[in-house]
């Protein structure tokens, strides 16, 4: 068998392997269900789960349709992501390569990010009140934040025998930035835009507990209340699996990006 023939097969047993654990999991899940191991009311089993899926696709949930409280929570996640990434890659850069600026802003970065943003909740409400900037600001810190650390930290892997090779070579601090240093920091600029939306994905449930009526975290939380364990997983199932999706958009476009990423 050649090389080619083995890198094939190599990346079509991974998805095989993948699919297989998987079944594996939702077998023992059903049956644990069906043979009476495990009570409904605590863990419901994946065909009640897809028949309340069902249900709520036509029903809705609390009168809002089920189609709707997935597009809030992806509407208020995303345009969260996209503002903390414009504003945090620049700063992490800017403070990765200015020894000043990360004296000065470091402190504040490393205090803040791994403080529970649940927290900050009565803080946030009395700042700006119940409605959507609210959430959005959660959801935009908690991403901001690990940007910003992991932009510097990219910064600050940057091998400096390559940046003596660039001085050598006469590049002005223009050229030095655009050919050497950004390229050197891509690959892990995405790898810490991939954690960082992790991050801001989980502290959606958090956001949404500001007043919301209506997104996944929302509907989770209102759900555990009134004991609905069959939503509350639906809504564990969906929360995963559009955080899944929003992870392999980001690996799509890193592919893209930085395909030499992996080939050093």
């Amino acid at each position: 068998m050649t090389r080619t023939d083995g890198t094939r097969g190599s990346a079509l047993r991974r998805p095989l392997l993948s699919l297989a654990a998987t079944a594996a999991v939702l077998a023992v899940w059903q049956a644990s269900g069906a043979l009476g191991w495990i009570g409904p009311n605590l863990l419901p089993t994946p065909t009640e789960v897809l028949t309340t899926a069902l249900e709520l696709a036509e029903t809705g949930y609390r009168q809002v349709p089920l189609w709707e409280h997935v597009a809030v929570s992806l509407a208020r996640a995303v345009a969260a992501f996209l503002v903390a990434i414009a504003t945090g890659v620049p700063l992490g850069l800017v403070m990765g390569i200015s020894p000043t600026a990360s004296a000065l802003l470091d402190p504040f970065v490393q205090f803040l990010r791994p403080l529970p943003k649940l927290a900050l909740i009565p803080l946030v409400i009395v700042w700006f009140g119940i409605g959507e900037f609210s959430k959005f600001f959660l959801i935009y810190l908690a991403t901001f934040l690990s940007v910003v650390a992991g932009a510097a930290a990219a910064v600050a892997s940057v091998g400096r025998d390559r940046l003596r090779a660039a001085e050598v070579l006469g590049v002005n601090r223009w050229q030095m930035f655009r050919h050497v240093l950004l390229p050197s920091t891509l690959p892990d600029l995405f790898t810490s835009v991939r954690l960082a939306i992790g991050i801001g994905w989980t502290t959606l449930i958090a956001a949404e507990m500001v007043a919301a009526s209506s997104g996944l975290g929302w509907m989770v939380v209102n759900a555990g209340a009134y004991l609905r364990t069959d939503v509350v997983l639906l809504g564990i199932v969906l929360l995963g699996l559009f955080g899944y999706l929003l992870d392999l958009a980001v690996v799509g476009l890193r592919k893209r990006v930085v395909p030499w990423m992996g080939r050093e």
